[in-house]
């Protein structure tokens, strides 16, 4: 999940890319994640469905694009004939013209920023822009995830962690009450985890509180509690 800081700087960028390129209403930017297409950021112009109706449907510009990595330019979706489940969606949406210019992002299989017009070839004009745009808005994409790559790393490694000490905690709980060593308190430990078939973790959590005082110590010798 990305913090409010980042999904500002995403939507602060496509209300970049609406001011840059000529013949711009409105900018989106799409980037395939886990084998599943996603808008990672909207400008506030965007017409909501446009990207999700690509989605659903398999096809349409920004998928084209960030799927083969090439330039997909539609001058006129009302004669457009390639996307045509997609086209009539978009220009029932107001939308007349769409560009989607493929984006290098690290560690993703494909992405694209897309820009949206209201008029036939309004963004003819801006292809450059558009392009030039592009590779300066890789580097923040880029630099986005990797800031929220680390924060997901860093709630696993807490998470692990909180784990590991509840582990050690319950493990503790039988060398005192058994009088055993800890290899042989962690082999308990793991046999009633998979005779009552819950994690460990919740195994060792339900002992440390019970015997903190919630309740009655499980017995770890038979899986009885």
């Amino acid at each position: 999940m990305r913090s409010s800081g980042l999904d500002t700087l995403l939507r602060d960028l496509t209300d970049r890319a609406v001011q840059a390129v000529p013949g711009a209403a409105a900018c989106s930017i799409t980037v395939r994640r886990a084998d599943r297409l996603l808008t990672l950021a909207g400008s506030s112009g965007l017409p909501g469905g446009l990207d999700m109706r690509q989605y659903e449907n398999g096809s349409g510009p920004c998928v084209e694009a960030a799927a083969t990595n090439a330039e997909q330019y539609a001058p006129d979706l009302a004669v457009e004939t390639r996307w045509p489940t997609y086209t009539s969606y978009a220009v029932s949406a107001g939308v007349r013209s769409v560009l989607a210019v493929p984006i290098d992002v690290e560690g993703e299989r494909g992405a694209a920023l897309n820009l949206y017009g209201v008029e036939p070839d309004a963004l003819g004009r801006g292809r450059d822009a558009a392009r030039a745009f592009a590779v300066r808005a890789a580097d923040a994409i880029n630099v986005a995830l990797r800031v929220e790559r680390r924060h997901e790393s860093t709630a696993d490694v807490r998470t692990a962690l909180l784990s590991r000490s509840v582990i050690d905690q319950a493990i503790g709980i039988l060398m005192a009450r058994e009088r055993i060593d800890a290899q042989i308190a962690l082999d308990r430990l793991r046999r009633v985890s998979q005779d009552r078939n819950v994690k460990l973790r919740d195994l060792c959590t339900d002992l440390v509180d019970r015997v903190s005082g919630n309740g009655r110590p499980t017995d770890a010798r038979n899986g009885r509690g």
